[in-house]
């Protein structure tokens, strides 16, 4: 899969947002031995990474998504927003906006990335560690 996404950042030239830096890190950060990460880009629209993390009692099968990150197309560049369920992360600085029903037909979380902002960054990040632990603790 890393082949995959790695061709992708390859012909993810053109960045006028400045984004891809970014998209890197959050690859990072949801790389680790017990996730695995699914792909899927539609060419032109968006790509899509989704996270998933072995639960407790599951024989340490990966399956419960725990982030989804969405590559958005837009005709002034690229732009993430990346998706928690709502159950899984808080948003203490309400820089988030939850989206009822939206993330796979139950309540989310998505922060939107449109440019550079490591306070925004730091943030998202936060909220990956705090998905991970929710959804190894049984809390998903």
């Amino acid at each position: 899969m890393l082949e995959v996404i790695q061709a992708y950042l390859t012909r993810w030239q053109s960045d006028p947002k400045q984004i891809r830096p970014f998209f890197s890190r959050l690859l990072e950060a949801l790389h680790g031995p017990e996730n695995r990460m699914e792909f899927v880009e539609r060419a032109g629209v968006s790509a899509s990474l989704r996270a998933r993390v072995a639960s407790p009692g599951k024989d340490s099968v990966p399956e419960d998504l725990f982030c989804l990150v969405d590559v958005i197309e837009d005709v002034d560049g690229r732009w993430l927003s990346v998706c928690f369920y709502a159950d899984t992360v808080s948003d203490p600085e309400e820089r988030g906006n939850l989206v009822p029903l939206g993330l796979l037909g139950e309540d989310g979380y998505c922060f939107d990335v449109e440019e550079p902002d490591t306070v925004l960054e730091a943030y998202v990040l936060e909220r990956i560690d705090e998905a991970r632990g929710s959804v190894r603790a049984g809390r998903r």
